[in-house]
């Protein structure tokens, strides 16, 4: 989200845009944006991780093409490791394990193989407090606050997602709305420091829960450990082979896709249109790398299948009045805007008699679409001479029928 604009106009720019996406994420987690998470549908959530197992591994491939063939073996090492040693005890985390084994390996036998080091220098110093050297003008908001909306929007999307993922893991329920405010303390803060922002992180995450941790502690001490590994322990950790992060984070990936959404015995279990959502939310953020827009993509997706199939919910049957002086008309279902469109078309204008009863004691009226759908019947029937009489309306659809029938002429 945010390199397109260090790219063009500079670090100071970037730092400006996240400081300015924090307040974004204060601002929307104080209008309670989170509980817009309800409406992000299991297939949905079931994509996300996938599309984010796939993303976890297809980061790692570029680690295991032209490089040494001892890469192979280091990595198949550590991934034996990692799902080995567990057995043996859980109180020290197999990664960690694995990780020192093979970097402790390479350094005593002196095999050459890509380091952290080769990707770049560590930090050596922590950072200083600092003010983005940018014209504080309207030019410079109207640059960075598309950048910063879109980076307030990714980090919350992805860190409530991740948030509702742990909660389900570990039976327990997170306040999103102190998420989304803190989140967006914490990247003001950071952006005064120098950093580029950031948001909670499912493949970290995932390692972190799946190892036992349970507090708010765990996330703390992971800052701490990594400020300390990259100021103190900067020299060993560059030392570290890329073989024994990339068997870490294939793992991950491994753990994070939801093997028993794609067996087959669930696929042929699950309605066809769960599966196209969660199909079509792996295939938007594979394609644009982009967690947000799959979401969004996935929700629409699942908004539209469930339009078509709640379309059909309302029922208008003929009832035989047994004196025969009115045709009695019972409509069941939900009407809205979606179900109440085909309702004009089920009555018989002409062959009716004068006197028409339409129940709705099993209906329930939910927008101003379906009033207007009523009062197209009414004048229809007026058209001819006829009078309808509307019966059994509940409170709430009997509150919101006489409110607005008779003004929405023309709407229908």
């Amino acid at each position: 989200v945010i390199a397109p604009l260090a790219r063009e106009h500079g670090i100071d720019h970037m730092i400006a845009a996240v400081i300015l996406g924090g307040i974004f994420q204060i601002v929307l987690g104080a209008l309670g944006v989170a509980r817009l998470m309800r409406f992000v549908p299991r297939s949905v959530m079931v994509g996300f991780v996938n599309a984010l197992a796939i993303l976890i591994f297809m980061a790692q491939v570029p680690e295991l093409r032209d490089v040494p063939w001892a890469v192979y073996p280091l990595v198949g090492g550590g991934l034996a490791l990692m799902i080995l040693f567990p057995r043996i005890t859980k109180a020290v985390p197999a990664p960690l394990v694995s990780i020192v084994i093979l970097t402790a390996l390479t350094i005593g036998a002196g095999i050459a193989v890509p380091t952290v080091g080769d990707k770049g220098a560590l930090p050596s110093a922590l950072p200083t407090l600092g003010v983005p050297d940018i014209p504080f003008t309207l030019d410079t908001l109207a640059l960075i606050a598309p950048y910063a909306l879109a980076l307030a929007l990714v980090g919350l999307m992805e860190s409530l997602m991740t948030a509702k993922l742990v909660d389900d893991i570990t039976d327990t329920r997170s306040g999103k709305t102190r998420e989304s405010i803190g989140q967006g303390i914490a990247n003001v803060v950071t952006g005064f420091f120098g950093g580029m922002g950031g948001c909670a992180m499912i493949g970290q995450t995932m390692i972190n829960v799946k190892n036992g941790a349970r507090t708010r502690l765990s996330t703390f001490l992971a800052g701490v450990f990594l400020m300390i590994l990259c100021i103190v322990f900067g020299p060993i950790v560059s030392d570290i082979p890329m073989a024994a992060l990339v068997a870490v984070m294939v793992l991950v990936s491994f753990g994070t896709f939801d093997w028993h959404s794609v067996a087959p015995a669930t696929l042929k279990r699950m309605p066809i249109g769960e599966t196209t959502v969660m199909i079509v939310t792996v295939a938007a953020v594979v394609a644009t790398h982009n967690l947000a827009i799959g979401v969004i993509v996935g929700s629409l997706t699942a908004m539209v299948i469930f339009a078509r199939r709640v379309a059909h919910l309302a029922n208008v049957s003929a009832v035989t009045d047994p004196e025969g002086g009115h045709a009695v008309y019972a409509v069941t279902g939900e009407l809205f805007f979606a179900s109440s469109n085909d309702l004009v078309y089920q009555f018989d204008y002409a062959g009716d008699p004068d006197h028409v009863v339409i129940d709705l004691t099993d209906a329930h009226i939910w927008d101003a679409s379906s009033v207007a759908a009523l009062d197209a019947v009414t004048t229809k029937y007026a058209a001819r001479g006829k009078t309808v009489e509307i019966i059994g309306l509940n409170e709430p659809s009997a509150r919101m029928h006489n409110t607005l029938s008779g003004e929405l002429a023309g709407s229908h």
